[in-house]
C-alpha cells in the first residue's frame, strides 16, 4: 500500500512481507497440512473422514493466526518470488495459503484454522456451493478413476472414493436439472438442502486426494540430467523465430508470425508422463464455467492449488531457456485446463494480460480423434488491443474486437493442431481462440492443456484496427 508520503517507493508485495516478517519460521516442503497419499492412505487420523489429509503439528493457532496470510497469493506475489528463483519460498507461499484454505477436508473437522473462500475464486468459478452438470461429471470420472487406478497401492484412499465420493456425487447429480433449464444461471446450479443432507458439502472443490511429484516420480530432480525440457531442443533457434530472424529451426514448425511459434516434444518423455499423472491424479480442479456462455471446461490455478514444486521449477527451465524473449518477464501466472469430449468448443476469442504465453498440450497419445475440420488446437490471430482498450473491452465483446480489429487484417493467423507434448509460444496479447476438437470419451482422454503466464501485457498502438496489429519482435 502506498500514502502520500511514500507513494514514490515500490510496491512490495504482501507475501513479500510476510517472507520478511516469519524468516525464522521453517518453511515447509508441503504446507501446514499433510495432503499426500502416501501418508494419509495408510494412517487415518479421524473416524469421520480416515482417508482425509490431517494437520501437521505446524498447523496451529498460536503460530498462525487468520491474517498471517492473505486468502490468495496475486501474480505480484507469484513474480516477487519468482524473480530470485526463490521457487521454495513460492511454494510456501501457496502451500500454506491453500492448507488454510475451505478446499482443505481437514479444516472442515478443525474449524480453528477455517477460513472463507475468497471472493476472487468464487468469481471465477471456483465456488464450493454450486456446480454445473458437466464439472460434477468431471469430478465423478476423476473419483472412479482414482478408486480404480489407487485399489493396489492405496486401499483405504480408493475405498474412501468408492464407498463415500462416488455415491454423493451420483445423488447429486440426480438432482441438476437439464441444461435448458438453467438458462436464468447460464447453466450454474446452486447446491440445495438435500444436497447438503446428501454430504456435497465435504467432498466438492476439496482436496481430497494431492499426490507430489517426488511420490509419482522420485528421481524427477536427476533425470534427463535435471532438465524436465528436451535436451535436443535448440532453444538459441527458437529465440530466432520469435523475433523474426534467421531460418526456422529444426525444433520447431513453420511460423509467418514474429512473436508467435510451435515447438513439438518441449518436455522430456519423463517430466510429461509426471505431469500427466500429477493433473489426471490430483483434485485441485475446482473451477467451472458457465455452459451457456463459456462452453464446459474445468480449471486448476497455481494461486488455488496447482503449485506443485515441478510446476515451479518447469517455469524456471523455461524462463532460463529463453532469456532474450523472457527478459524482464518474470512468471505472473499458471493454470491447466481440462476440457469436456462432449462439446466441440473451448476458450473463445480473449487476449491474456501477460507478454509471453507458453501454452502446452499434454493429453494422452491417441485421444485426439483428428476429424478433418477438428483441429483441436489453437488459432493466434495477428491483431492486439489498441493500447485504450480495457480488459472488458478486448475480452467481452467478440464482435466488435471481429469487426474492427479482427477484419481488417482479413483475419489473418496462425492455426496450430493438436498434438501432446506440443507448445505454442506466443506474445499473449494476441487475439487467440481454442479450435474446435473432437477427443475420445473418457476420463483419461480430455483435452488438457498447461499454460504459463510470464511478464507484463505488451498492447497494440493507438485505437483502431491498423494500430492494433501486432510488432511483437520489436515490442518485447
Amino acid at each position: 500500500m502506498t500514502n502520500g508520503d511514500n507513494a514514490a517507493r515500490p510496491k512490495l508485495p504482501f507475501l513479500a512481507v510476510v517472507a520478511l516478517i516469519s524468516c525464522t519460521l521453517i518453511r515447509p516442503s508441503s504446507g501446514f497440512v499433510d495432503v499426500s497419499g502416501s501418508n494419509h492412505a495408510e494412517e487415518p487420523n479421524n473416524d469421520e473422514h480416515p482417508s482425509l489429509p490431517s494437520a501437521s503439528s505446524q498447523a496451529t493457532e498460536d503460530e498462525y493466526d487468520d491474517d498471517f496470510f492473505p486468502p490468495i497469493a496475486d501474480s505480484d506475489d507469484i513474480s516477487y518470488f519468482f524473480s530470485t528463483y526463490d521457487l521454495d519460498g513460492l511454494h510456501w507461499a501457496l502451500s500454506n495459503i491453500f492448507a488454510l484454505s475451505p478446499r482443505n477436508p481437514q479444516n472442515n473437522v478443525n474449524k480453528s484454522i477455517r477460513r472463507e473462500l475468497s471472493p476472487k475464486l468464487v468469481s471465477r468459478g471456483g465456488g464450493d456451493n454450486y456446480t454445473t452438470e458437466y464439472k460434477l461429471l468431471h469430478d465423478l470420472e476423476q473419483a472412479r478413476y482414482l478408486a480404480r487406478v489407487l485399489k493396489e497401492s492405496k486401499p483405504s484412499v480408493a475405498d474412501y472414493f468408492q464407498s463415500t465420493v462416488i455415491p454423493i456425487y451420483e445423488e447429486v447429480l440426480k438432482n441438476i436439472p437439464p441444461l435448458e433449464d438453467l438458462s436464468r444461471t447460464k447453466g450454474l446450479y446452486a447446491f440445495t438442502k438435500a444436497d447438503y443432507e446428501s454430504g456435497i458439502g465435504n467432498v466438492y472443490n476439496k482436496a481430497l486426494y494431492i499426490e507430489s511429484a517426488d511420490e509419482i516420480n522420485p528421481t524427477w530432480h536427476t533425470q534427463n540430467g535435471g532438465s524436465l525440457l528436451n535436451n535436443q531442443l535448440d532453444f538459441e533457434g527458437i529465440q530466432n523465430n520469435w523475433f523474426g530472424h534467421g531460418q526456422n529451426s529444426p525444433t520447431t514448425s513453420t511460423t509467418s508470425i514474429p512473436g508467435a511459434l510451435v515447438v513439438d516434444n518441449l518436455l522430456s518423455t519423463s517430466a510429461l508422463q509426471t505431469i500427466r499423472q500429477l493433473l489426471l491424479r490430483n483434485t485441485h480442479w475446482y473451477q467451472t464455467k458457465t455452459p451457456l456462455e463459456f462452453g464446459k471446461y474445468v480449471g486448476s490455478y497455481v494461486d488455488d492449488g496447482l503449485h506443485d514444486p515441478l510446476f515451479l521449477q518447469l517455469a524456471k527451465q523455461l524462463h532460463e531457456s529463453m532469456p532474450r524473449i523472457m527478459k524482464g518477464h518474470e512468471l505472473k501466472y499458471m493454470w491447466a485446463y481440462k476440457y469436456d469430449s462432449e462439446w466441440e468448443s473451448g476458450i473463445r476469442l480473449h487476449a491474456d494480460q501477460a507478454a509471453v504465453n507458453v501454452n502446452l498440450w499434454v493429453s494422452l497419445d491417441g485421444a485426439d480423434l483428428e476429424v478433418e475440420g477438428f483441429g483441436g488446437g489453437l488459432v493466434v490471430f495477428t491483431a492486439k488491443p489498441p493500447a485504450n482498450w480495457d480488459f472488458e473491452s478486448y475480452n467481452t465483446n467478440t464482435e466488435f474486437v471481429i469487426d474492427h480489429l479482427l477484419r481488417p487484417t482479413n483475419f489473418a493467423n496462425l492455426t496450430i493442431a493438436h498434438k501432446p507434448n506440443r507448445a505454442v509460444i506466443f506474445d499473449s496479447a494476441l487475439f487467440h481462440e481454442t479450435d474446435r476438437y473432437r477427443f475420445k470419451k473418457g476420463y483419461e482422454n480430455g483435452r488438457i492443456n498447461l499454460t504459463l503466464l510470464f511478464g507484463e501485457m505488451k498492447m497494440g498502438d493507438g485505437d483502431d484496427g491498423n494500430a492494433g496489429r501486432a510488432h511483437v519482435g520489436q515490442e518485447l
